[in-house]
């Protein structure tokens, strides 16, 4: 345990950010199988809806680094091409 004032702090400070964080991976995965089913059942206008609201939280994550950008740049790019792979 720590015995000083600022590493007790840091330790609550690390706890509330890695709980936050984890929210927003756990977010960031439900969307993704959402778009991924839609894609997979085949609507288009569902899969584009669920896609865009994807994209926008997987950005707001790179941008608060809980991923890294090229990650979600990867992320992304393989939920675009496989939206437009249906027909």
């Amino acid at each position: 345990m720590a015995n000083h004032k600022s590493s007790i702090k840091r330790t609550r400070q690390t706890l509330v950010r890695t709980e936050r964080n984890r929210a927003e991976k756990s977010r960031m995965k439900t969307l993704r199988k959402k778009t991924l089913a839609a894609i997979a059942a085949g609507d288009k206008v569902a899969a584009s809806n669920a896609s865009a609201e994807f994209s926008s939280a997987v950005d707001k994550a790179a941008k608060r680094n809980v991923i890294h950008s090229n990650k979600a740049a990867n992320l992304k790019s393989k939920t675009a091409k496989a939206l437009a792979g249906i027909a």
